[in-house]
């Protein structure tokens, strides 16, 4: 992937991916994320280190609507040609969520479901496909970045969550 297939914002995640094959880097991050939120101890599941930071589950409904945003972007430029797509507010998004309201069996059953249908759709993509491209928050993004920072997002709230929270 080059560079210019996304905004510089997100070569950190990039970066985290070493799984080469984008459809295994999702399976193997389903498989990750599962494990690593079932592991969490419950009374640190609404737990938040500082005024104003998200807890753990909202982290993690924060990874599903990032990749609902994501895959719609990928399935747009995969799709259509010379398209844009606004960004997204991300702190609005965890603001609205009442994320904490759920249990942590029931956000996982809706990544389970949000990762199972990312797969599906990646899965559908040949080369040519994974290479276009259209504009989402005023930069290039390519259908393969969108995938593979869907991928290295989840990592890197995975460290924070192992650095700051456990």
């Amino acid at each position: 992937m080059t560079s210019q297939e996304y905004n510089p914002y997100y070569k950190t995640y990039i970066n985290l991916v070493t799984e080469p094959l984008l459809t295994k880097s999702l399976s193997i991050g389903l498989l990750n994320i599962t494990d690593f939120f079932n592991a969490i101890p419950n009374d640190k599941l609404e737990y938040r280190y500082a005024t104003n930071k998200w807890t753990p589950k909202e982290v993690l409904l924060h990874l599903i609507d990032t990749e609902r945003v994501f895959s719609y972007r990928a399935l747009t430029f995969a799709r259509s040609k010379n398209v844009e797509l606004p960004g997204f507010d991300q702190d609005e998004f965890v603001q609205n969520s009442d994320a904490n309201k759920y249990t942590l069996d029931e956000l996982l059953d809706d990544y389970l479901a949000t990762r199972t249908a990312t797969i599906s759709l990646f899965k559908g993509f040949n080369e040519k496909t994974l290479q276009q491209s259209g504009i989402a928050s005023g930069s290039t993004l390519s259908v393969r970045a969108a995938g593979t920072i869907i991928c290295g997002h989840e990592i890197h709230h995975c460290n924070i969550i192992k650095e700051r929270y456990l």
